[in-house]
Order: structure tokens, then C-alpha cells, then sequence
């Protein structure tokens, strides 16, 4: 797993600066790499804000784009999804969740892409996402397991999570409105991305035992596809996302899926 993150993670460097050395190289050619650090969709190196809409036009209609960020940042919940129901099976019971504090957070820190116009745009981007399911049952997810396994505890779990962290990259197709009146826009993304399985964690908490945290894979699933459609105004919208690969490589839980949906804040 380490050497396939590491090969992911340098193909993406080797894509985000392939655009910077192109440009350095020809230079008879009118193609422009802008280089911005973003904030919730605001870039922080506009220092003044007087600057004008036209101004930040001149910016954003640069043909090509890369840089580092911090946008598309989703808050939402998360659905287990059990061969195309939301009622868990009776094989999956033991996963029964709290839904109001089982969630969903993710954003993305770098970002490379082409602006066909004012308008449409696309761009490969990378960041990181988590998945934390609120088990309501009394049960401790087994470590170092062949599947999904647990055992029951004689005790009462004041929080009982259960959590995964991937490493996503989408490729986002942006479509934006022309500026209204107050210089702001309507935003429609749609997103196919894949996910590799960073980690996963147990978090428990009970008056015998205090706090206490245990890492593993935990079977779930190290690669992942999904998709995730964005759409929103002046940089807040909404989201949902669904992931079409199984959530666990485990046998007893297949066809076990999972989306999410909520909202997003940082569309650019």
C-alpha cells in the first residue's frame, strides 16, 4: 500500500509541474501557468480589497492553472447504503449507526487544470477525506482480521467511532455562470475521483476505561471509485458523493456501500 501511495503521489507531482516547465520552455506560445494559493476560494496573495472584478477576471481566465490549496470543504453526513437499501442487513446489524453524528469531511490542498473558457473548465485536483460512522451497539471492531470482525463488550461505550481516511483524486468539470450584478457567480461541478485508504481508527470512551484509540485497515477497502456532484453560489453550495466500490474488502459485506451529502464551501 505504501509503494502504491508513493507511485500515486509522485504521478500527481509529475502532472502538477509537467504545465510549469511547458511554459518555461516555449515561450513563443501565449499558454500561462498561474501558480495561486487558495482559501475557501479566496486567494490569499490578493493583499487589497479594492481590487476590481475585472482584475480577478484577468486572473482566472489564465489558460492553464496548478498551485496548492484549501477548497472544495465538505461537512456533511454519511449513509451506509446495503445492496441499494438504506436498512442494514441482518449480516451487517452489528454496524448499526447514529445517522445525525455519523459524517463526512474532506477538502482538497493542490490542483491542476486547463480553462477551455470563462466558463468551463476542468481540473485534476488531490486531498483527503474521512468517513466517521457513530456505532449505537456495544461491540470493539477486531484488528489484524481476514474480515470484518468485532466481539461484544460487558461495558457501555459513551462514544463508540469507527472511522476511515482515504487519499482522493477527482477530475472535476466545472461549469460557471457569468458574474451578476454583485461580481458573483452560480457553480455546477461533477466529479469522478478515485481513493486510496490512508487509515482507519476505533475511538472509544467509557467511565471504566477512559479514552481509548486503536489503527488498522480494518478491511476496509484500499482503493475506491466514486463520484461527487457539486453546485453552489458565491462559493458556498451543497454536495453529494457515492462511491460505487464496495466500503470493505470483506466478504460478508458485500454490496455494502456508502454516500455522503451536505455542504461545501470554497467553490472557485
Amino acid at each position: 500500500m505504501k509503494i502504491l501511495l508513493f507511485s500515486v503521489t509522485s504521478a500527481f507531482i509529475l502532472l502538477f509541474t509537467l504545465p510549469i516547465a511547458y511554459a518555461q520552455k516555449d515561450t513563443t506560445k501565449k499558454a500561462k501557468v498561474i501558480i495561486n494559493i487558495n482559501i475557501g476560494g479566496s486567494k490569499i496573495f490578493s493583499h487589497s480589497k479594492k481590487d476590481s472584478v475585472a482584475k480577478i477576471d484577468s486572473t482566472e481566465n489564465e489558460r492553464f492553472f496548478s498551485g496548492i490549496t484549501f477548497t472544495r470543504l465538505d461537512f456533511g453526513f454519511s449513509k451506509l447504503v446495503d445492496n441499494n437499501s438504506f436498512a442494514l442487513s441482518p449480516s451487517n446489524q452489528f454496524l448499526d449507526y447514529r445517522s445525525s453524528k455519523t459524517s463526512h469531511i474532506s477538502f482538497d490542498v493542490l490542483q491542476l487544470g486547463y480553462r477551455f473558457t470563462p466558463q468551463f473548465k476542468f481540473y485534476l485536483s488531490a486531498g483527503f477525506d474521512w468517513t466517521i460512522i457513530r456505532l449505537r451497539q456495544n461491540i470493539t471492531m477486531q484488528k489484524n482480521m481476514s474480515t470484518l470482525n468485532y466481539i461484544n463488550e460487558p461495558v457501555v461505550f459513551s462514544k463508540n467511532r469507527f472511522s476511515s481516511s482515504y487519499l482522493h483524486i477527482p477530475l472535476n468539470f466545472e461549469y460557471r455562470t457569468k458574474r451578476d450584478k454583485n461580481g458573483n457567480r452560480f457553480y455546477v461541478v461533477a466529479s469522478p475521483e478515485i481513493g486510496f485508504l490512508l487509515n482507519a481508527k476505533v475511538k472509544q470512551i467509557t467511565t471504566e476505561r477512559g479514552k481509548q484509540k486503536e489503527y488498522d485497515d480494518y478491511n476496509f477497502a484500499p482503493f475506491r471509485f466514486g463520484c461527487a456532484f457539486r453546485m453552489g453560489y458565491d462559493g458556498i453550495g451543497v454536495f453529494a458523493k457515492y462511491y460505487a466500490t464496495d466500503m470493505f474488502d470483506s466478504a460478508p459485506q458485500k454490496g455494502l456501500k456508502n454516500m455522503a451529502f451536505g455542504v461545501t464551501f470554497g467553490l472557485n
